[in-house]
């Protein structure tokens, strides 16, 4: 079976061409992540024809930001459409209204600490407290499961902190910003490879454009589950 470990981000512009990466790709991943900047080109059309047509898993990474009440009536809207994974944004204002309106379906709620893509120089740019940025992740994680999160988005660097967490027993970690060795970094800042992200206690890897912009993604997303299959990253 293939290992839903990986997730992989179709992060191309539209669904045609997503579902033309998903039909390369094949049995290769079993996982697609889809984002906002896919929404408006036919976004929510692909993750129903991947889930429904395909048997594909869904993360649906929105990371929805709002007062209460609109983000609880837009996660109830979008659980309809019986995703796995949603994101919002970890302030416990917005995960307790996410999981408001995710309750009653499938879909779980993931809340994101720290984009993987700022270090502590963007964080102070945006006034964002004084403090380690890995003590400000596994703070808002632990918070964000208090407030009733499944699991948190947080950078492979922090895994293994938050997963010493208290508040993180059974609860999901999932980690972007994951480099197959030799891989460009991109605009990833806090990067692991894929083995020592799960092996730092991460249940889900999201890996883009290693996948998506090589000249045979198929063969990547392969390189990537043999790297999981492997003692480093323990075991599934």
């Amino acid at each position: 079976m293939t290992d839903d470990r990986l997730i992989v981000a179709l992060d191309v512009p539209d669904a045609h061409a997503g579902l033309t990466l998903a039909t390369r790709i094949g049995d290769a991943a079993a996982f697609y992540k889809i984002g906002l900047g896919m929404l408006t080109g036919g976004g929510l059309a692909l993750a129903r024809e991947l889930k429904d047509e395909h048997g594909k898993r869904i993360f649906l990474d929105m990371k929805l930001f709002d007062i209460g009440a609109t983000v609880e009536a837009a996660v109830r809207g979008l659980a309809r459409f019986d995703l796995d994974f949603l994101t919002v944004h970890g302030d416990p204002h917005v995960v307790r209204a996410a999981c408001e309106g995710a309750a009653g379906s499938r879909t779980k709620i993931l809340a994101v600490t720290i984009l993987t893509s700022l270090d502590r120089a963007d964080l102070d740019a945006g006034l964002i407290r004084a403090g380690d940025l890995p003590d400000l992740v596994a703070e808002r994680a632990g918070r964000a499961f208090g407030a009733g999160a499944d699991g948190v988005i947080a950078s492979p660097q922090e895994a293994a902190m938050i997963r010493a967490l208290p508040e993180a027993a059974g609860k999901l970690i999932v980690t972007p910003g994951v480099r197959p060795a030799g891989a460009a970094l991109g605009d990833q800042k806090r990067v692991a490879t894929p083995a020592r992200a799960v092996a730092d206690g991460a249940d889900h890897i999201v890996v883009g454009r290693p996948v998506w912009q090589a000249e045979d993604p198929r063969a990547a997303a392969l390189a990537i589950q043999a790297e999981l299959a492997s003692p480093e990253a323990g075991p599934a």
